[in-house]
């Protein structure tokens, strides 16, 4: 089987977040996504693009519609987006609103509850679902969290149990 190579898109949120102890608060340095496809011995062709390194809280509609564009452009037909959770539903949604007809990508977006740098941390979990999901499903966009793989217009972020469910 020739491997096709899979574009990874980071924008931030939690996934990224390194503690830093002089302003002691969770920031963005570099991101960890080499790190974690190297230590998880991840064979697959991988083009990263750091897009952007913001909260998804505060990012802006231009931010956001950059990640549309950025993903919308993209050679590769198989498309992974790490995003923060809180609006990663929003953003997940503009995308799927702005395929146009007939567009064969498979969008995956996911992130973490807890950094990568911390303790019992959900992204190389995430991620590992994220890299497997973009090859098995058809066009569309989606979202994977917890194992769980939803339709972008079929989820939800419940932050009182700090999870993702179907709507």
């Amino acid at each position: 089987m020739d491997l096709k190579t899979i574009r990874l898109i980071t924008t931030g949120g939690t996934f990224d977040k390194q503690y830093d102890a002089v302003k002691g608060e969770l920031t963005f340095r570099e991101s960890m996504i080499p790190r974690i496809l190297s230590q998880s011995r991840v064979t697959l062709p991988v083009h990263l693009d750091s897009l952007l390194a913001v909260d998804s809280l505060v990012m802006t509609e231009e931010e956001r519609m950059s990640i549309v564009h950025n993903a919308l452009a993209s050679v590769e037909k198989m498309v992974v987006i790490i995003h923060g959770t809180d609006t990663m539903v929003k953003t997940a949604k503009l995308l799927e609103g702005n395929l146009p007809e007939g567009d064969s990508h498979v969008f995956v977006f996911t992130g973490a509850m807890i950094p990568y740098s911390l303790e019992n941390s959900d992204a190389v979990f995430n991620l590992g679902c994220a890299l497997t999901s973009v090859q098995l499903l058809p066009a569309g966009v989606y979202i994977t969290m917890g194992g769980v793989v939803y339709k972008a217009d079929d989820v939800r972020k419940n932050k009182e149990k700090g999870i993702f469910e179907y709507v």
